[in-house]
């Protein structure tokens, strides 16, 4: 079976292999396609699709991963298929990147306030100067010792209701959707079994976001098990969503979890993309 992955992080954001790297993984391992799909950015599109020319047996779709808020939940939203020049849609990542620009030094100033020695200036070293997200906040508490790791950064700092944490502003769900449209792509519930909805709850989210223009939701997921990966294949037939799926894959920062495999028994039939290409370009 021809291999996929729709879901994959790099430096861009908060994976830890360049967008060269990730394809240069990609084609090593045998995957037919990759989405490369950073958090709030297309930054790292335009190197992926340049490294990708030297693989032609790799496709490469341009995507992206945007956090939104949903019945008073983060819920994270895929871009498939993305104009990465698109006007409107670089316009609408540029007020979320200032939104997240304004959190990330609010959360400096109170890890101040507690007594850790840390900087704003610090922080962007830490990330590369690319979109910052919590888990550079994590390796920099690690770097400077306040930390063994980055789940006692979480634990201790920066998970939510910790001393070091802010809510981000995000856009709603809806209006992300709206804004992967504005930006030619499909939109795909990501990760549904994350946040913590259940039952009515899970159907309502499925039913709320094909109302607002959603095309897909994640069937296939690392950490599904085989009965969630059932229900997210009846919620997508029952609501006009088209399954998809990725590893989620962010390199050292998610260890053990492998491109294109996850935990070593995801597979994702290259049908699926072929079936968001039908839904993309109707043919």
């Amino acid at each position: 079976m021809n291999k996929i992955d729709l879901h994959t992080h790099t430096t861009a954001s908060d994976g830890t292999l360049t967008p060269s790297e990730l394809i240069e993984k990609a084609y090593r391992i045998g995957l037919e396609t990759i989405a490369v799909t950073d958090h709030d950015t297309t930054e790292g599109l335009s190197e992926a699709l340049k490294k990708a020319e030297e693989y032609p047996s790799l496709e490469v779709i341009a995507g992206t991963e945007l956090s939104s808020v949903y019945k008073n939940r983060e819920v994270h939203i895929v871009g498939l298929f993305i104009d990465k020049d698109n006007v409107e849609f670089k316009s609408g990542l540029e007020e979320l990147r200032e939104k997240r620009i304004k959190r990330n030094i609010a959360m400096i100033n109170k890890l101040k306030s507690i007594g850790l020695d840390v900087t704003y200036e610090e922080l962007i070293s830490v990330s590369g100067g690319k979109v910052v997200t919590r888990a550079h906040f994590a390796k920099l508490l690690q770097e400077k010792g306040y930390v063994r790791d980055k789940n006692e950064a979480f634990s201790r700092y920066i998970g939510a209701g910790k001393p070091g944490y802010i809510k981000r502003k995000v856009l709603s769900a809806e209006d992300s959707i709206r804004l992967i449209k504005k930006g030619g792509g499909l939109a795909v519930i990501a990760h549904p079994f994350m946040y913590g909805f259940k039952g009515r709850e899970l159907e309502d989210m499925a039913a709320d976001f094909a109302f607002w223009g959603a095309d897909g939701i994640e069937c296939y997921y690392p950490t599904h098990s085989q009965s969630d990966r059932i229900l997210a294949l009846s919620l997508a037939e029952t609501y006009g969503l088209l399954p998809s799926g990725g590893s989620d894959f962010h390199g050292e920062n998610k260890p053990g979890l492998e491109l294109g495999s996850g935990y070593g028994d995801l597979e994702i039939s290259y049908k699926i993309s072929e079936d968001l290409k039908v839904r993309k370009y109707g043919k």
